[in-house]
């Protein structure tokens, strides 16, 4: 009988991290910027730095990414210290290096070239027990851009109210 509750708690567990489940989303990306194209990238982190954000306790709502040197590096992405991390715990923001492909690196930083074109963390969630950041290219939006997208969803959810009635 207890065992039936363990294998409960580990299958729950596995539900918790599903594949694709997002473990934080940059919410404010989709209203600040114009998303142009995805792309799906590793990162590197420490041992205590992958416990944290499992515990979802990350925030790359400041986070921007460069490419420097050829490497693609991300800032500004607060990762909280683990709190069972003692003396091996990690600094909580500073640089953190993404891993892609040599190509796809060169193809961004010809886009990251034109003016008001810049890569933005999208989300960060776990593939195959491994931690990945979605990162978008992405061109600002002004303040009538803005209001034109509201204005288009405001539209959008009276049509579906009056199809639903």
């Amino acid at each position: 009988m207890q065992k039936n509750i363990w294998v409960e708690i580990m299958s729950e567990k596995k539900k918790e991290f599903a594949e694709g489940t997002d473990l934080v989303r940059n919410r404010k990306a989709f209203h600040d910027f114009t998303i142009l194209e995805k792309y799906e990238c590793g990162i590197v982190l420490a041992g205590t730095e992958v416990k944290s954000c499992r515990a979802r306790s990350v925030s790359i709502q400041e986070g921007y990414i460069q490419v420097l040197k050829g490497e693609l590096l991300i800032y500004g992405m607060h990762i909280a210290p683990y709190g069972f991390g003692n003396r091996f715990n990690h600094e909580s923001v500073r640089p953190r290096r993404l891993l892609m492909h040599k190509r796809e690196i060169l193809k961004l930083s010809q886009k990251v070239k034109e003016k008001g074109v810049t890569l933005i963390p999208l989300s960060l969630y776990l593939k195959n027990g491994r931690v990945k950041v979605e990162l978008g290219v992405a061109k600002g939006k002004t303040f009538s851009d803005k209001r034109e997208t509201l204005k288009k969803k405001q539209d959008d959810l009276e049509a579906r109210r009056a199809m639903a009635h």
